[in-house]
């Protein structure tokens, strides 16, 4: 087991999430800043993936230059850590390794969380959202995982106001 996992052990248990398969849950307060985990695995090529392979894509994490960090192949319990669209936790990039890292201060018991903006080199179609669906139910919810560009947020968001109005206005 490596010193990070040691650590993380420490700040998080492993434990089934509301969101969706398992999830970390903070042990104990994390303060803002605390460095919780790094991102651990084999590297591998992302050439060596097949497309319509598996949905394991959003565990993998890319680090540059066709590379990804695999963590089905020694990898620790920083995959465990769900996204949201309203994260609790960053992913940092230092000397081409991933540390996931507290954004505000986290009260025990509650899960760790962090956006995985997922990039598809190319504008996400619906069938890619609906593929990377997002069960965040955070109130700042873009239902995706993917990184969305600016103007698809700006109609969502336009979209998002007009439900609200109806559904205000369906109460009356």
């Amino acid at each position: 087991m490596s010193e990070a996992s040691k650590i993380a052990k420490l700040l998080f248990k492993v434990k089934k999430s509301p969101v969706g398969g398992r999830g970390a849950f903070a042990a104990k307060p994390i303060r803002k800043g605390t460095r919780v985990i790094e991102y651990e695995g084999d590297r591998k090529k992302w050439s060596s993936y097949d497309d319509d392979e598996s949905d394991n894509y959003v565990f993998l994490f890319d680090v540059g230059k066709d590379t990804v960090i695999d963590p089905f192949s020694n990898g620790n319990e920083a995959r465990f850590i769900n996204h949201s669209c309203a994260p609790n936790c960053e992913a940092v990039t230092e000397d081409g390794r991933i540390y996931i890292e507290a954004v505000r201060d986290i009260k025990p018991g509650e899960e760790l969380f962090y956006d995985y903006g997922i990039k598809l080199g190319r504008r996400p179609t619906k069938a890619d959202r609906e593929r990377y669906a997002c069960n965040c139910n955070s109130r700042k919810c873009r239902g995706t995982m993917l990184c969305l560009p600016e103007s698809m947020l700006a109609r969502k968001k336009r979209a998002k106001t007009k439900s609200r109005a109806k559904k205000q206005s369906s109460r009356c």
